[in-house]
């Protein structure tokens, strides 16, 4: 077979990275070892930026249920203070409740709706690169893509976005440092047969769910009817190596420890083991092998930051692949994936260690004090906004860069839009809201003049240039030709 690019891995990065690919005519093929989705729960919200980057591609509507309203507020560590995200000027002021296994079905459809295949039980086995593309070989026993064999694939570019751990990243030989797990965990979907009253029930703040008692550490909620998402540990932190099975008589140790005898087992419907270690590779790009979510870094999950990270990897890295491969591309753009994304990441692995000592008070007596210093701290209005845009992404800022587009609402001679709407063609926008057609050069396939007015503040800017990820790339007031901007980014 021969692509454009492959792309390793069928998660929410991967198959976000595809769409994104398609949507500049660029060919993809994507290759995961599983031979069937994941039916495990694992990101059950989205952070608002992330739901601002669906948005931006029309892709977040389609997700939306009526149980999405009822998503509760953002927290850090579990501590019982609502993040307020509205000073951020965002129309997902809280995470926004879209399974991630929803959002993977719905985006892997959108591929084969748009004809890029997508090859279950196709396991890479070997990667070469050269001069003039890469190489993947692959084996399947059999499933619904394909007979049993060997095989191997040719594309100019390939993304390893097969998690933390990365076949790709093994075969490569790309170091992986950081810090080893210091507690293991488990994340069990489950029924109950029997609950106490300790059990929560209904939708609220985070921090209702956890409880501590009995040696563990645990985290249940409610995740749909008559169905629960478990996360416990033991407060020592000791548990088997994160490759052990988990079985059914742990989970309901766990259950009668923190919520009584009385707290039965259902059904087990799956389970897996997770540590807090925190790692990242040193450069997001080998040559023509580049990688992007938890096969680029790794953290303890809390938050909904892994999937956050990994969605906005691949829109940052989508248009930049396809500039390259069109031709059009500046000789350092695609360099900027790695110069960008990296220090995000470092900065997640940060504060999820952070959070991951915060959590766990059975491991310090002193944890305690740390806990209520801190949710004082969240309770003042400039430490709850910095924590929020933290939390949420809504306050990134690459350097060189301008801020996130604020979804505007617009009227253009079409009538009543929003900015977000303006951009689900993957192409940049150039938006003047003064009246006056600004030339773009021989850029109209690649960037989209659009003339509108708003009644919204934005400090005197009256035109704005944005990358197809949604950040400022220009905007009229910085003192710098628009030509300017549109070369450094278009081309």
């Amino acid at each position: 077979m021969r692509t454009e690019v492959i792309v390793v891995g069928a998660g929410p990065t991967g198959l976000m990275l595809a769409y994104e690919l398609t949507l500049a005519g660029i060919p993809a093929v994507v290759l995961e070892k599983r031979s069937t989705p994941d039916t495990q729960s694992r990101a059950g919200s989205l952070q608002p930026r992330t739901a601002e980057v669906l948005d931006l591609r029309g892709l977040l509507e389609p997700l939306l249920t009526p149980e999405t309203s009822d998503a509760a507020t953002g927290h850090f560590a579990t501590l019982p203070v609502e993040l307020d995200c509205r000073p951020w000027r965002t129309r997902h002021p809280r995470p926004v409740t879209v399974p991630q296994t929803r959002l993977e079905a719905h985006l892997e459809h959108l591929l084969t709706e748009r004809g890029v295949p997508v090859l279950r039980g196709h396991e890479v086995t070997a990667v070469h690169q050269d001069p003039d593309g890469v190489t993947a070989h692959w084996h399947t026993d059999a499933g619904p893509d394909a007979t049993p064999g060997d095989g191997l694939i040719r594309g100019r570019y390939l993304v390893a976005c097969d998690g933390g751990h990365s076949t790709v990243r093994r075969l490569l030989d790309v170091p992986f440092p950081g810090r080893e797990r210091r507690i293991s965990s488990v994340a069990a979907d489950l029924t109950l047969a029997s609950r106490s009253d300790t059990v929560p029930t209904g939708r609220g703040h985070f921090s209702r769910y956890t409880r501590s008692a009995g040696g563990y550490h645990t985290i249940l909620h409610p995740v749909g009817p008559d169905r629960y998402r478990l996360l416990f540990g033991k407060l020592s932190g000791d548990g088997p190596d994160h490759r052990s099975p988990v079985h059914p008589d742990e989970v309901r140790e766990a259950l009668h420890a923190a919520y009584g005898p009385d707290t039965e087992l259902g059904e087990l419907h799956a389970a897996s083991r997770f540590g807090d270690a925190a790692r990242q590779i040193e450069r997001y790009r080998e040559g023509r092998v580049f990688f992007a979510g938890d096969a680029a870094h790794i953290h303890m999950p809390v938050g909904g930051q892994g999937i956050n990270l990994g969605l906005q990897d691949a829109v940052n890295l989508g248009w930049k692949l396809a500039g390259t491969i069109h031709g059009w591309a500046p000789a350092d753009l695609l360099d900027s994936y790695h110069h960008e994304r990296h220090p995000v990441a470092a900065r997640v692995l940060r504060h999820t260690r952070a959070q991951a000592v915060i959590m766990n008070a059975g491991r310090d007596e002193e944890i305690g004090t740390v806990r209520e210093l801190v949710t004082d701290l969240l309770h003042l209005p400039d430490t709850n906004r910095y924590v929020a845009g933290m939390m949420s992404g809504l306050d990134l800022h690459y350097p060189g860069v301008g801020p996130r587009l604020i979804d505007l609402d617009l009227t253009t001679q079409d009538g009543p839009t929003r900015a977000s709407s303006l951009m689900h063609s993957g192409r940049g926008l150039l938006l003047s809201l003064d009246g006056r057609t600004r030339p773009v050069g021989d850029r109209s396939d690649r960037v989209d003049h659009v003339v509108a007015t708003t009644d919204e503040d934005l400090d005197g800017a009256t035109a704005l240039l944005v990358r197809p990820d949604g950040y400022l790339a220009w905007t009229d007031t910085d003192g710098t030709p628009l030509d300017t901007a549109l070369a450094r980014w278009f081309g």
